[in-house]
């Protein structure tokens, strides 16, 4: 017995957001969850691969923020979901949308590692801060919450890494 094409569709999405803002906002999410992600990535690498005397202090520290980074993939591609989308989860589709490098293939020294990073999360700040007014715009409060987080961490952790580049 065929279904019909009523049945299989999902119900249309009524949350107070228009469908053209909230395709705008998710546009802005999924370059946010890939610039999450590439940080993420370069982060850990790091971590395995940091050197020096600054090893422990960083090989510690690089574990909480990816640690933190990759607990902030999961909450950015569910609101995309929330809002009726597709979250991006490729490297492809990462590496078109993401405003973040590569992490180097060959790794840098350490303090080149924490002024990559430093670059990384102000990147992300500026990516999170970009959806905002559209987030707004819309009175869609739980992205504008999310957004509002994820610049807290990433402006603070650029502070911290900058800390360490000073003499």
């Amino acid at each position: 017995m065929a279904k019909s094409k009523t049945a299989s569709r999902a119900p249309a999405i009524h949350i107070g957001i228009a469908e053209k803002d909230r395709a705008a906002i998710t546009e802005g999410l999924g370059r946010l969850l890939a610039d999450t992600y590439t940080l993420y990535l370069t982060t850990h690498n790091f971590h395995w691969n940091v050197t020096g005397p600054m090893f422990n202090t960083l090989h510690a520290m690089f574990m909480a923020q990816y640690t933190e980074l990759w607990n902030a993939v999961d909450p950015i591609a569910e609101r995309i979901r929330s809002l009726g989308h597709t979250a991006p989860g490729s490297y492809a589709q990462f590496g078109k949308l993401a405003s973040l490098k590569d992490a180097p293939a060959v790794p840098p020294k350490a303090l080149e590692m924490v002024r990559i990073l430093v670059d990384g999360h102000e990147a992300v700040a500026r990516t999170a801060r970009s959806i905002f007014p559209l987030a707004d715009k819309a009175g869609d409060e739980p992205t504008a919450d999310l957004l509002t987080q994820r610049l807290t961490v990433h402006e603070q952790t650029a502070w911290m890494l900058r800390s360490l580049l000073e003499e």
